[in-house]
């Protein structure tokens, strides 16, 4: 715990935003873990200037403090492995929760002094596991959310029939038998034809579920095994892929490597069920 806490990000408080009008990102990360897990997702994605909040989901990790010093147990950990509560109701309650978070951003009495930099207009959500599962809900929820990715996370709750009306999303998993067509994972299968907008689906090969979070590189400092993907690689992709679809769909910027595979980044694949 003390080497985690002593960890330096690129990340600084109370520092005034640059000048302009920029999209939110708000970011999910998976299931009984924190938003730390996104640092280096959020940093990049903040570095491009996006408004970029992570979010962590009470009771559902392990050590959440809030500001008056109470640290929230996982409630939700217990419900799903014990008591037989469904997935779906982690995901429903995650967009609940990022419908909160949206009220007090862009509402008339936002918490943030300077949500004024917040462009309402331009608002994406990424999530890891659990997390991406939870963009999906969220926009159906949500229609302030005009574009979700979901980072390796299997959907707990299948699109209604007009899917997401238009409105884009990217699956970024696995190369393996989980996340690829026909794979064990059978809701990216079912949900894929629900997509009715710009969509992608991709897999980076040598990857494993926490490559497209910080986990590579904690694994890589305590000497953890490492997936066959080297963390500096993983964390590349992820963020180039991640922000581009972003900067395409909220920032009308085209081009970079959603348009199909290039030699710079051979692992990642272009899935076509």
């Amino acid at each position: 715990a003390d080497v985690l806490a002593a960890t330096r990000t690129h990340g600084r408080s109370d520092v005034r935003p640059a000048p302009g009008r920029r999209p939110l990102l708000l970011l999910s990360p998976g299931f009984s873990v924190s938003r730390w897990t996104l640092t280096h997702l959020a940093e990049d994605l903040a570095s491009r200037g996006y408004v970029v909040a992570s979010v962590d989901h009470a009771y559902e990790s392990y050590g959440i403090t809030l500001p008056g010093g109470e640290t929230l147990g996982c409630v939700a950990c217990v419900a799903l492995d014990e008591q037989g509560v469904p997935g779906s109701v982690v995901t429903s309650t995650r967009a609940a929760d990022m419908r909160f978070v949206l009220d007090r951003l862009t509402g008339p009495a936002p918490a943030w002094r300077h949500a004024r930099v917040i462009d309402a207009r331009r608002i994406g959500m990424a999530g890891h596991s659990i997390g991406g599962a939870s963009a999906a809900t969220t926009m159906v929820a949500d229609r302030r959310v005009d574009a979700g990715v979901n980072m390796d996370g299997a959907f707990w709750e299948d699109l209604p029939a007009e899917g997401l009306r238009g409105r884009p999303f990217l699956m970024l998993g696995t190369h393996d038998e989980v996340h690829l067509p026909g794979g064990l994972d059978t809701t990216w299968d079912r949900v894929w034809p629900r997509l009715d907008g710009w969509k992608r689906w991709l897999t980076v090969a040598g990857a494993r579920h926490s490559t497209f979070s910080d986990f590579p590189l904690a694994e890589r400092h305590f000497g953890l095994p490492a997936a066959d993907l080297a963390p500096e690689r993983a964390v590349h992709l992820t963020r180039a892929h991640v922000a581009a679809f972003f900067d395409r769909h909220l920032r009308g910027a085209p081009g970079g490597p959603l348009d199909g595979p290039a030699p710079e980044h051979p692992e990642v694949h272009f899935q076509n069920p």
